[in-house]
């Protein structure tokens, strides 16, 4: 089964179950996996494709989360954090700070890399490895802690 048909047996699941909140964000990301489908001009997406939507949905979130958090309004943020537990999962399991620090180091070696000027391959070449299972932001903060 692909994450697409997960995604339509979820929000069927939700209907038969009455989780308004769950069924409200399963609607939006698959409103959002329709747009990208109209853009590519394609029938179904891949799983890395919807894992991609699903990471930008969650980042969307975290970003609303934080403003409603600095701006006094609990309840708006604990909704935006409800939203991301349902979203983060259907996302791939995350690396561990081991796993991730083995592979940018192994990126950094295999590459060359001497300094800062070269990190924006490691970058690239970590996110392509980690396969939507690690945070753009964490891995550049570490690619940036590791290169002289």
């Amino acid at each position: 089964m692909t994450l697409q048909e997960r995604i339509s047996q979820e929000i069927k699941a939700a209907m038969l179950a009455k989780a308004a909140d769950r069924l409200s964000t399963l609607r939006l990301l698959k409103s959002a996996m329709g747009y990208s489908q109209i853009e590519k001009k394609t029938e179904s997406l891949s799983d890395a494709d919807v894992v991609g939507i699903v990471q930008k949905e969650v980042k969307k979130r975290r970003d609303s989360a934080e403003q409603f958090e600095k701006g006094g309004r609990a309840e708006l943020a604990a909704k935006e954090n409800a939203e991301i537990a349902v979203l983060e999962s259907f996302l791939p399991k995350a690396l561990s700070a081991e796993e991730l620090d083995a592979l940018v180091r192994a990126a950094i070696q295999e590459l060359g890399a001497t300094g800062k000027k070269d990190m924006g391959p490691v970058i690239k070449a970590v996110q392509a490895k980690a396969a939507g299972r690690a945070d753009g932001k964490t891995i550049s903060s570490l690619v940036g802690k590791l290169l002289p």
